[in-house]
């Protein structure tokens, strides 16, 4: 059988992960990862977790069809709860809400005790992952930017630690600075702009007094990601 193929954000993941790393899955679904990781030598045995038996079961036969069952534990359970302290050092949670990501770190507070490698790929909540983050003794040490069909999605390299405070537009679009090879942060940086602007746009149709004062939060947001959208542009040039 052909190696299995990945998507370009699960490519994305995959090229972070270090070798012989003592890899965990959480929400594998298919278990696509953990075996393209284990067919390309990156890594010599996973550990599969899922909250749901149905993909947990996809996941065994994805692993049988390429004959590595024998490398991959496969855990029943939710979040990190089937996973034990002293088994992973790196740690994917991808294809999930980042409130869902935020939560199952809350519920394994062992993780922020420990040298792990964590990469994060929330579907959506980005802003409230990056801000639950830097409140819980995390630091954000990177961020990758993958384009798959019409959907930007970004990918957080994460590590127990603190770090500086993140600006309300940081939150939104993570940090930047002069150097940085992002070839997607200018589009990542419109995209965020346009969602501001969308909210903005409602507040203002809204009659309800509290809204007055969200519409001048969101003003001053927006400001500040067209500055760096300004700011991006101009170190591009």
């Amino acid at each position: 059988m052909r190696p299995i193929e990945l998507s370009p954000r699960l490519t994305a993941l995959a090229q972070q992960v270090p070798e012989n790393a003592r890899f965990a899955d959480i929400g594998t679904d298919h278990a696509r990862l953990p075996v393209w990781l284990l067919e390309h030598g990156v890594i010599s045995r996973a550990i599969a977790a899922d909250l749901r038996s149905g993909p947990l079961d996809r996941a065994r036969e994805t692993a049988r069809r390429h004959n590595v069952s024998e490398r991959i534990s496969f855990r029943f359970g939710d979040g990190l709860q089937p996973i034990q302290p002293d088994e992973a050092d790196v740690i994917a949670i991808a294809g999930m809400g980042g409130e869902t990501i935020s939560d199952i770190l809350l519920a394994a507070p062992w993780v922020a005790e420990r040298d792990i490698l964590l990469l994060l790929q929330p579907m959506t909540s980005a802003p409230k992952l990056r801000e639950w983050l830097s409140g819980h003794c995390f630091r954000i040490c990177g961020e990758r930017l993958v384009q798959e069909e019409e959907n930007l999605y970004v990918i957080l390299t994460v590590r127990p630690g603190r770090m500086p405070e993140l600006s309300r537009a940081e939150l939104w679009a993570g940090c930047q600075e002069r150097g940085m090879e992002e070839p997607l942060r200018g589009d990542y940086l419109a995209l965020m702009i346009g969602r501001v602007k969308h909210a903005a746009d409602g507040l203002r149709r809204s009659t309800r007094i509290e809204d007055a004062a969200r519409l001048a939060e969101q003003a001053t947001l927006l400001r500040e990601l067209e500055h760096m959208k300004e700011e991006w542009d101009t170190w591009q040039m």
